[in-house]
C-alpha cells in the first residue's frame, strides 16, 4: 500500500496507521486500540461489499480453534506434528473469502508449493504445516494461528534443520516507530482477521524466525505479496540490475538492533520491492489462477536443477517481465490505484539475507 494512498491516526496513541482501501477498522499494532475507518472510497466505485461488524464477528469466531488452547510458551496449537526429522515447512494461503478484497490464487500457490517441496526436495508431509480458509478451524490464517505456527517452525531448531516459510495474500506498510527502517516504513502481513487484530509486522517476524536460527541451521522465506522485500527485515538486500548484474545493500540503520541470526542463515525471496506490489495471474500457469511470484519461483527452480540464487532471481525477473498479458493486481489498494488514477504497477522479484554471499557461485539449497 502506498504511504500517499491512505493515512490515519490511531484513536489511542496518535500513531499514524496506513489503511487498506477496504478496511473498516483496523487494530494499532502499537497500543492495540481499535480505530474506526474514515470513509475514502471515489463515488465511481460506490460503496465495498464487505461483511458487516455482525457477520465478520459471527464469521471469525466459527473459525477459532473449539477448546484448544496454547502451551505457556505459545509455540504450537494442539494438533501441530512433532517433526522428528530436518526438515519441516509453513505454508499460508490467505484468501480472504467473502470480502472485496478475496484473492483467487493463493490457496493455489500453497498446493504447488507443497507439491514441490514433497516431490523435488524430500520433504514429508508430515513435517508441513498449512493455513488456509479450507483447512481445519485450527489452522485458518488468523494472526493467533500464524503466530503460534511462525513459532513451531523455529521452536527446538538445531544445526542441521532446514526451514521454509512461504506466504501467499495481502502485505502492507505501516510507519516505523522505532527508526530502524531505511524507509521510515515496517513492512507487514495480512492475516485473514487483520481488521480486528492487526497486521503482523516485520519486526515480530523477524524476531519469530530469524533471530532464533543457531549455527548450522538455515531458514528460506518465499514471500508472495505486495511490499515484502524485507518482510524479514533480514540486514542485506540483494539488488539487481537488468544486465543481472547485483549488489547487497545494507538494511540496518545506525540506531536499529541486530536483525541477523544467531548463527543459522536466512534467506527470503519475495514477489516485489516494499514499495512495489505484487499480482496474481493467470497468465504463466496457463489460466489457473497463481501469485506470479511463486509460480515463477518453482518453475525457476525446478527447469534447472542446482540453480543458483541469481539464475533464480534472474530467471524470476525475466518471467514477469515478459509474461504476455495482463497481471491481475493483489494488494489491498493497488487495484483501486490501477482503476482511478491510472497507476503503472510493476513487480520487481527481491532476494534478501542474513549474510552477503556471491548469488552466481551459491546453489539453491533446500
Amino acid at each position: 500500500m502506498s504511504s500517499r494512498a491512505r493515512a490515519q491516526s490511531c484513536n489511542g496513541c496518535g500513531e499514524t496507521l496506513l489503511v487498506p482501501h477496504h478496511a473498516r477498522t483496523m487494530r494499532c499494532s502499537r497500543c492495540r486500540s481499535l480505530t474506526s475507518v474514515h470513509s475514502f472510497f471515489p463515488a465511481a466505485l460506490g460503496s465495498p461489499r464487505v461483511l458487516t461488524s455482525s457477520n465478520y464477528s459471527s464469521y471469525t469466531n466459527s473459525q477459532q480453534p473449539s477448546g484448544r488452547t496454547y502451551d505457556d510458551e505459545g509455540l504450537r496449537l494442539a494438533n501441530f506434528p512433532r517433526v522428528t526429522g530436518k526438515k519441516r515447512a509453513l505454508l499460508i494461503g490467505v484468501s480472504y473469502i467473502g470480502k472485496r478484497y478475496e484473492l483467487k490464487g493463493t490457496i493455489n500457490d500453497v498446493n504447488c508449493m507443497k507439491y514441490f517441496l514433497v516431490h523435488h526436495f524430500d520433504f514429508s508431509e508430515n513435517s508441513i504445516v498449512v493455513l488456509t480458509e479450507e483447512e481445519d478451524p485450527s489452522r485458518i490464517p488468523t494472526r493467533r494461528n500464524m503466530e503460534a505456527a511462525m513459532r513451531w517452525l523455529t521452536s527446538d531448531v538445531s544445526s542441521g534443520h532446514s526451514l521454509v516459510f512461504h506466504f501467499s495474500g495481502h502485505g502492507s506498510q505501516r510507519r516505523c516507530v522505532k527508526d530502524d527502517e531505511p524507509d521510515g516504513f515496517d513492512e507487514t502481513l495480512c492475516p485473514v482477521d487483520y481488521e480486528k487484530e492487526g497486521m503482523i509486522v516485520d519486526d515480530d517476524i523477524n524476531e519469530i524466525l530469524v533471530r532464533p536460527l543457531p549455527t548450522g541451521a538455515r531458514l528460506h522465506a518465499i514471500v508472495d505479496s505486495c511490499h515484502s522485500g524485507t518482510v524479514l527485515d533480514l540486514p542485506f538486500l540483494c539488488k539487481m540490475g537488468r544486465s543481472g548484474s547485483f549488489q547487497w545493500e545494507e538494511q540496518q540503520t545506525g540506531s536499529s538492533a541486530y536483525k541477523g541470526t544467531n548463527g543459522g542463515l536466512a534467506i527470503s525471496f519475495s514477489g516485489c520491492d516494499d514499495h512495489q506490489t505484487s499480482a496474481d495471474t493467470s497468465v504463466l500457469s496457463k489460466n489457473v489462477a497463481t501469485g506470479a511470484m511463486t509460480y515463477c519461483f518453482i518453475q525457476a527452480v525446478i527447469s534447472e536443477p542446482g540453480s543458483s540464487y541469481g539464475s533464480i532471481l534472474s530467471a524470476m525477473h525475466s518471467a514477469i517481465r515478459n509474461a504476455d498479458g495482463p497481471l491481475r493486481v493483489r494488494g489491498p489498494i493497488a487495484a483501486l490505484l490501477k482503476k482511478v488514477f491510472k497507476c503503472r504497477l510493476d513487480q520487481e522479484p527481491m532476494l534478501a539475507s542474513s549474510e552477503k554471499f556471491d548469488i552466481y557461485r551459491k546453489p539453491f539449497i533446500l
